[in-house]
């Protein structure tokens, strides 16, 4: 069987940049507001952050994490869950109109037998769906295809996000 290579030239910037990454990639985004565009962090609030995953499982997949690094729901503060689920909605809002899923998988990986690969600070995932996208490629060779790149995707979010009034400090 002849062996083919699907392309994801992104992915270098992760690799040569293992050694220098600290124990918490939220932190250090959190920690550098000047790189937010660099690091695809959508929005800032008061209590939390929108982030994009570069690695994402679908186009527009999203990260909001709270701004304080706690691990688990019982760590978080009254004020934080509410600013947590306010920007999943939000999140849904700014995706919804700006690329038009046909539905969401929103949730949370709670500890690494779990499956959180940031086990340390609580993140919910928002992951846009659409009717049809599980296809021959994630089912029969473990593979994602993400039809849009980051940054632009990035660049129109931020647009709805101005014209919609959504939260951006």
């Amino acid at each position: 069987m002849e062996r083919k290579n699907l392309w994801a030239p992104w992915r270098i910037k992760y690799i040569q940049g293992i050694d220098k990454q600290s124990d918490c990639f939220l932190c250090d985004y959190l920690s550098t507001p000047e790189k937010d565009r660099d690091n695809l962090v959508l929005w800032r609030t008061e209590h939390a952050l929108v982030v994009f995953n570069k690695f994402p499982y679908n186009n527009g997949h999203l990260l909001v994490a709270p701004a304080r690094h706690i691990a688990t729901l019982d760590d978080a503060s009254d004020a934080e869950m509410l600013g947590l689920m306010n920007l999943v909605r939000d999140c849904q809002k700014a995706l919804s109109l700006a690329i038009a899923p046909h539905g969401f998988n929103v949730g949370m990986n709670i500890g690494r037998c779990a499956g959180a690969g940031l086990p340390d600070h609580l993140h919910i995932h928002i992951v846009p769906r659409w009717n049809g996208d599980t296809n021959y490629m994630a089912v029969c060779s473990d593979t994602d295809v993400i039809s849009q790149g980051l940054c632009e995707l990035y660049d129109q979010l931020v647009e709805v996000s101005q014209k919609e009034n959504l939260p951006r400090l």
